[in-house]
């Protein structure tokens, strides 16, 4: 029924929505801010992949952690033919509308179609959020949305590869801290869909590292 579909504004605490008021002299400043305290959820929402595999709770990145940690990757391509900015741009948004949704895996309940609806339902929401206070911005963001998730874009394509390396670089640091207690190994799979050549390498470095360490492990416990 349509009363049970999930909309966007029904995850905005209702302190924020407060703020959006569309009228008085101050609305469009109050819009903003309402921006800004949503995207603060962004910070509070532990990642799902890591929460499902037993990291402890006060272990788990956050949603930001993670675009943090991928628009410094960007920053760092050593490839001239690309547009860094517009990638570190791409690896800011990319996750924004899981302010609202939250990080929605595989294994979650939600299909892909489910949950490709509500991402955009939701960037389209923070878009228009913005919209009275910088219209330019509102129509940036959604684009960088669309750029990443229909990969228009070599930079995407990019910021696509670095999503998959930040996760196995942090499925890398999670077995470092703690050793192999959690079986993360299905992360690593993810180093057969990323295609750039750049990204590529800083996978394979750190999975050959990884197995270093594993082979390590067995040749001590045997001996």
């Amino acid at each position: 029924t349509t009363e049970n579909i999930w909309k966007p504004d029904t995850a905005v605490p209702e302190h924020i929505r407060k703020l959006l008021v569309p009228s008085g002299p101050n609305h469009s400043v109050n819009y903003i801010l309402a921006f800004v305290q949503i995207v603060r959820l962004l910070k509070t929402q532990k990642r799902t992949g890591w929460v499902d595999r037993g990291i402890p709770a006060e272990k788990v990145e956050s949603i930001s952690d993670h675009m943090y940690r991928m628009s410094i990757i960007s920053m760092f391509i050593p490839n001239e033919n690309i547009d860094i900015s517009k990638c570190v741009k791409i690896a800011l948004v990319h996750d924004i509308a899981e302010s609202l949704v939250g990080d929605i895996t595989p294994f979650g309940g939600v299909t892909k179609a489910e949950k490709h609806r509500r991402e955009l339902e939701s960037i389209q929401y923070l878009s228009e959020i913005i919209k009275p206070y910088n219209e330019r911005f509102s129509k940036e963001i959604l684009e960088l949305w669309l750029d990443y998730e229909e990969i228009r874009t070599i930079e995407a394509r990019y910021v696509k590869d670095i999503d998959k390396y930040e996760m196995i670089q942090q499925a890398w640091d999670y077995e470092q801290d703690f050793g192999l207690t959690y079986d993360l190994s299905e992360f690593y799979d993810s180093r057969t869909a990323i295609v750039s050549k750049e990204i590529g390498e800083l996978c394979d470095e750190v999975i050959r590292q990884r197995n270093e360490h594993i082979e390590a492990l067995k040749s001590k416990a045997s001996s």
